[in-house]
């Protein structure tokens, strides 16, 4: 049977290295975020592209010896990852690029990217014995745990901002978890988080500190380049707001590399809210510094970016860049994505697909080029976003004529 070959962690700022056990959220020594480090060499003996091939999980633990836990859950009854990677060809072509492909992360349980860093979250906290998880959470964190945790018999404590959407705030409630809404920000939701977990001893599932999480989501960099047949896109469109996300895109390309399954790392590049674009700011200044974030994108809307760092490297070292999108240009790119490809994401992840129209034109991608971009989140989370920009129409009345008038009227 085919083991993880996780070793420890190296911290993002200072390289000080720490072993797996006893698990630590930061560093020691800095008290920065931790990268998880792996036996490439161990791996490589045991493990290849040929073997997986044959396995015919096609979810996230199929990667197992890529993830920091001992062994695969032993309920799976809902599939994690595995999503659809969909090339969108006549829409490359309207765009002037060679190629284009949709990663649909709306398939996952919970509608989001985020079950993947929930499922190996859960799984690492159930290995330490851990019975109670707390997140805090924009809404689509919270929601993966509270789902996620329904499945695994663990029991979640939910902080989120009051002002997140209510169909988020619903699925917590709906998947039983302990839900706490914080008259406040992210930030300020994420600040207690840390405090309940220092006072009750309870595993932490925030993105950002955790480790684990952006192992999880790294998954997603794992499927494309499997599905793409182990050839990279030559550009990934990522929205970021933590930077847990892009951190994690970037090491599932990294850890590949270092395997030697794939020739090269994609360009990435880090997609913000012009109104919550810390990560994008510090790649042009060098220094993150917190902003007063203020998007429709929700799911991305941070002040002080927790996982900063491993998004900078993430473009940095992928020779990639940042791009700031206005909630005009995004509620705009959700609406033509919708109408286009028949995928519905929350504003959110179709800030992602604005920045690959944004950079169609102003030539940051060739003709010649090829381009990913995550649909990080199902746009049934945020119907309220949605409707600023479609209106649902008034009713008519129940006989032909009125459909006539009004149908013509549209149509004139």
């Amino acid at each position: 049977m085919i083991q993880s070959s996780h070793i420890g962690y190296h911290c993002i700022s200072c390289g000080e290295f720490s072993p797996a056990d006893p698990f630590l959220y930061t560093c020691e020594k800095c008290d920065s975020n931790l990268d998880a480090t792996y036996d490439y060499d161990k791996i490589k003996k045991g493990w290849s592209r040929k073997y997986l091939s044959g396995n015919r999980d096609r979810s996230i633990w199929r990667y197992l010896p890529l993830l920091p836990v001992a062994q695969n859950p032993e309920d799976t009854s809902i599939q994690v990852g595995g999503t659809p990677l969909v090339s969108q060809a006549r829409l490359a072509q309207e765009l002037g690029i060679q190629d284009l492909w949709l990663k649909d992360d709306t398939r996952n349980p919970s509608g989001s990217l985020k079950d993947r860093a929930t499922e190996v979250g859960i799984q690492h906290a159930k290995e330490l014995g851990y019975k109670i998880i707390a997140a805090a959470s924009t809404g689509n964190a919270a929601a993966s745990l509270a789902c996620l945790s329904a499945t695994h018999k663990m029991e979640a404590v939910i902080f989120a901002p009051s002002s997140a959407p209510p169909a988020k705030l619903t699925q917590i409630l709906q998947y039983g978890a302990h839900l706490f809404p914080v008259n406040g920000s992210y930030d300020d939701a994420f600040d207690l988080s840390m405090d309940v977990v220092k006072a009750t001893g309870w595993y932490l599932r925030s993105t950002g500190i955790n480790p684990i999480l952006s192992e999880g989501k790294k998954t997603v960099a794992l499927e494309i380049a499997e599905q793409l047949n182990w050839e990279v896109p030559d550009q990934i469109f990522v929205p970021v707001g933590d930077g847990c996300i892009i951190g994690g895109v970037y090491k599932g390309f990294y850890d590949l590399h270092q395997l030697g399954w794939i020739d090269r790392l994609p360009k990435i590049v880090a997609v913000q809210a012009e109104g919550s674009s810390a990560i994008v700011n510090a790649l042009k200044s060098g220094k993150i510094k917190p902003v007063n974030a203020e998007t429709v994108a929700d799911s991305i809307s941070v002040d002080l970016p927790r996982d900063g760092q491993k998004a900078i490297r993430a473009v940095k070292e992928s020779h990639g860049y940042g791009l700031k999108m206005t909630d005009g240009e995004i509620l705009a790119a959700q609406h033509y994505l919708a109408k286009t490809t028949g995928l519905f994401a929350e504003p959110a992840a179709a800030a992602a697909f604005a920045g690959l129209i944004k950079s169609t034109n102003e030539n940051k991608i060739n003709s010649d080029e090829t381009a990913a971009v995550l649909i990080t989140g199902t746009g049934l989370k945020d119907i309220n976003a949605a409707q600023q920009i479609v209106n649902i129409p008034s009713p008519i009345l129940p006989d032909l004529d009125s459909f006539k008038n009004v149908w013509s009227r549209s149509h004139s």
